[in-house]
């Protein structure tokens, strides 16, 4: 069972959180605007991800963590399907140097870089959660990637700040396990892969079969239990137009669930226990000095000087 309170015993168990590096960058450079230093550099980016990830510390306390970054798209899936997330707008050019210092940074509080070419960050933290499961820590991982959902279980749990996930308005953070997401995919986090595949993705370009919601698909497959058994008695679909969209359909249904299947064996470029936290609070405080951040350079140094009387 996950844990949804971390108190000092909690601490003393090892517990990974990996965290989606793209998605925070981006989430933070829309969410803060127009802030930059005297230089006219941008950090609105840099000032956000960093806050994001010292929350996300305070609230879990891990003893191993990295950031994963996408490096490109996989070749299994763009032969599968060239347009994938070719309908995607070109990064912001104003985003692209304060991931530089980001993958920079990070280290200094403790998160190590993953990047492979030709790697989504997808895939490297399925990687790394299929190698922390038989060592019994806990993985935690901080996305809103809907194809990491399929991973949830046991010992695995997406974190939150959405104000939709909050149990209650005060709590600071929810922990999306198998029950939370079954509640908001009508299916098993195993069974993620098998909805996608009818639905298809549209923030991804991976088409899905006419006539079939999210809705519908997910409740074929809590009726029958898999994809495959759907497909093998697609004549209990009702309405026959949808009944030949998904005759018609089989190998794009075939190509989806190859698309949204995540690559959890990929050589890790980090060995597991390589992804303990390290932090270098000097190193950091010079990162935070040149960007110019008053009040969060503040409590940066304020900490590391309380840490060094503890010492």
């Amino acid at each position: 069972m996950i844990s949804r309170r971390f108190g000092f015993a909690a601490c003393l168990e090892k517990r990974l959180l990996l965290v989606d590096g793209n998605y925070y960058v981006y989430r933070s450079f829309y969410a803060i605007r127009n802030l930059s230093n005297s230089r006219g550099e941008p950090t609105n980016a840099i000032y956000g991800f960093v806050k994001a990830l010292r929350k996300m510390v305070q609230d879990l306390r891990p003893t191993h963590a990295a950031v994963a970054w996408d490096e490109g798209l996989p070749v299994r899936r763009t032969t599968l399907q060239p347009a994938y997330k070719a309908q995607r707008p070109d990064m912001p050019e104003l985003m692209r140097p304060q991931i530089e210092i980001l993958r920079g940074l990070t280290p200094h509080m403790g998160f190590v870089g993953l990047g492979c070419p030709n790697t989504e960050a997808d895939d490297l933290m399925a990687t790394y959660t299929r190698l922390a499961q038989p060592t019994g820590m806990e993985v935690i991982l901080a996305t809103n990637d809907k194809d990491l959902m399929q991973l949830v279980g046991p010992g695995v749990s997406v974190y939150s700040t959405n104000k939709s996930d909050l149990r209650t308005p005060g709590d600071p953070f929810a922990l999306l396990g198998t029950e939370e997401v079954t509640e908001r995919w009508g299916v098993r986090p195993e069974q993620i892969g098998d909805v996608l595949a009818l639905t298809g993705d549209a923030v991804d370009n991976i088409p899905g079969i006419s006539g079939v919601g999210a809705k519908t698909a997910a409740r074929w497959i809590r009726a029958r239990g898999s994809l495959d058994a759907l497909l093998a008695d697609l004549e209990s679909i009702g309405n026959p137009r949808v009944r030949e969209a998904l005759r018609a359909g089989m190998q794009q249904i075939a190509d989806n669930r190859e698309m949204v299947r995540l690559d959890d064996d990929l050589p890790p470029p980090v060995a597991l226990e390589g992804l303990l936290m390290k932090h270098d609070p000097p190193a950091l405080i010079a990162i935070l000095r040149q960007c110019e951040f008053k009040s969060l350079l503040a409590e940066v140094e304020k900490e590391n000087s309380v840490q060094g009387l503890l010492l």
